[in-house]
């Protein structure tokens, strides 16, 4: 499989919310296949059309985007600086995630004291941007369509992407963009089966190294414990 881009996620440890997060988005990013829907009752749209743009990315919450490898690196040497990076690092855990509308999507999102986290991934962002190469003109085109502040801009120009640093927001993306009446029905549908699933800590103990192949769906390469 040739990688076209790489990224750092966090993805949740094999388990019931792994399961039922990859079944709800249609791919399983472990395992790199299709994986049925499950039958939600009350959903106001068909869940392949909700799921559509999440799916490709598989389940996870992104800690450095995606990025293409610098000239001269390789794979096998950024494998060696997530590890030698993740054994340097110590688990993050936070009071636990909940379902929220961002905008007009859904997302599962930590609560309590976010500081732990976002410190974490500004870290792994700094540590491993020797390994980015730079965004292209068309990449930075895109993300200034979004309305940029001037400090997203400058994370833009220095980091290749805005929303990193003191604009970082973690979150797990389960939905597409939808019109406010489904997307209340959708989490009206999504958030008593969720309720049997989300942790209580939200404990972080390992990033995970994801690839981008060249149909544009994201594989989980590795898993790097935090701290060992």
């Amino acid at each position: 499989m040739k990688i076209t881009r790489h990224a750092i996620y966090y993805a949740p440890e094999p388990g019931p919310l792994a399961r039922f997060g990859a079944a709800w988005l249609g791919w399983d990013a472990d395992t790199g296949t299709p994986v049925p829907h499950p039958d939600v009752p009350g959903l106001p749209l068909p869940l392949e059309e909700i799921t559509q743009t999440p799916r490709k990315y598989g389940l996870h919450g992104t800690i450095k985007p995606p990025f293409r490898l610098s000239e001269g690196l390789d794979q096998p040497r950024l494998e060696q600086a997530i590890s030698d990076l993740c054994h340097g690092l110590s688990p993050v855990t936070l009071d636990g995630l909940a379902l929220s509308a961002l905008g007009s999507f859904l997302a599962l999102t930590p609560t309590g004291d976010m500081t732990p986290l976002s410190d974490l991934a500004a870290e792994v962002v700094r540590a491993l941007d020797p390994f980015r190469a730079p965004a292209t003109e068309e990449e930075l085109e895109k993300r200034r369509n979004a309305r940029l502040s001037p400090r997203q801009e400058a994370n833009l120009i220095r980091w290749g992407y805005p929303y990193v640093m003191e604009d970082f927001r973690f979150h797990i993306t389960l939905t597409g963009r939808l019109p406010k009446s489904a997307r209340k029905a959708t989490e009206a549908a999504l958030a008593p089966v969720l309720a049997l699933l989300l942790p209580h800590p939200f404990k972080i103990e390992s990033l995970c190294h994801f690839g981008e192949d060249e149909r544009g769906r994201f594989h989980l390469l590795k898993r790097y414990p935090l701290g060992e």
